[in-house]
């Protein structure tokens, strides 16, 4: 069982918990992901890492309720336990196993949107330590929606905000902020990351291979059993195929068949729906 040490709400339907999970803890590195269950029967949930603190034993998740099995873990209160919190799994991040020399000067740009802002925190922190130059762009649909502001800034050399409504930062796309930093302020970056909804990553992938922009996004979403064992996470990738839990998370966006991700990101909402309706029928959170 691992216990529920903090929970608290950053924006609607969005829930960060900090658990107590000291071996999970010692190993994870930025970009990794575990796999959550609520209790014995529970659905198992692939989840990016949002933090871990080595020396308190802590990993920090953040949950969004869409589904039946997200809505039971955030029902779920600080001294509850978690069934399972099994990890870190997947590939850290490229740049961690750069060494200092070539991290050196280097300067990445990230690109979150909505509850995908949580696993950007860890990378943009682990670079900030080494001294590396990280800008951020967050987008959301309304400023209601933000998540992790305040703890990018402290990390982030430059944060950018983007809303669809233009109720904080720029309105627009985190697409036109990309443009504007490269087109009218002249910004050079060596790496682009993206997480988030899977057609903001496809845009972004779309407008920094115009640049020659290489560019990484985490297709941590496809993820059913975490463990390369059901091939739900299959996609194509360069023309082969690869399994998400297993060959990534991170995957070159230039060569991501995303109209295929898509596809298959969408294959289970029937039956998400009646999952759903069951657990709201029998009060289950």
């Amino acid at each position: 069982m691992f216990k529920i040490l903090e929970k608290r709400y950053l924006a609607e339907n969005i829930c960060l918990m900090r658990i107590e999970a000291p071996r999970v803890a010692r190993s994870a590195q930025p970009g990794q992901f575990v796999i959550v269950r609520a209790d014995e029967v529970g659905e198992r949930i692939p989840l990016t890492i949002a933090d871990y603190d080595r020396e308190a034993g802590t990993v920090t998740i953040v949950t969004q309720t869409i589904g039946a099995s997200t809505k039971k873990i955030c029902a779920l209160n600080e001294g509850d336990s978690l069934a399972d919190l099994a990890g870190p799994l997947g590939n850290p991040s490229e740049f961690v196993k750069m060494t200092p020399e070539k991290l050196k000067g280097r300067r990445y740009l990230f690109v979150a949107g909505g509850v995908g802002t949580a696993p950007v925190y860890p990378q943009v922190k682990w670079l900030h330590e080494h001294g590396v130059e990280a800008d951020v762009i967050i987008g959301a649909k309304t400023s209601s929606l933000l998540i992790y502001t305040e703890e990018m800034r402290k990390v982030a050399s430059n944060l950018y905000i983007a809303t669809d409504d233009g109720s904080v930062g720029a309105k627009g796309l985190v697409t036109d902020v990309i443009k504007d930093l490269i087109d009218n302020k002249g910004v050079r970056y060596d790496e682009c990351v993206a997480i988030g909804p899977m057609i903001m990553m496809k845009f972004v992938a779309l407008t920094t291979k115009a640049y020659s922009l290489k560019t990484t996004v985490s297709l941590n979403a496809l993820m059913v059993d975490g463990t390369g064992m059901c091939g739900a996470c299959r996609v194509s990738v360069g023309g082969k195929t690869l399994f998400t839990c297993v060959d990534g998370p991170e995957f070159d966006a230039h060569e991501v068949d995303f109209d295929e991700a898509m596809r298959r990101q969408a294959m289970f909402r029937e039956q998400e729906h009646t999952a759903n309706e069951k657990a709201h029928k029998c009060n289950c959170f």
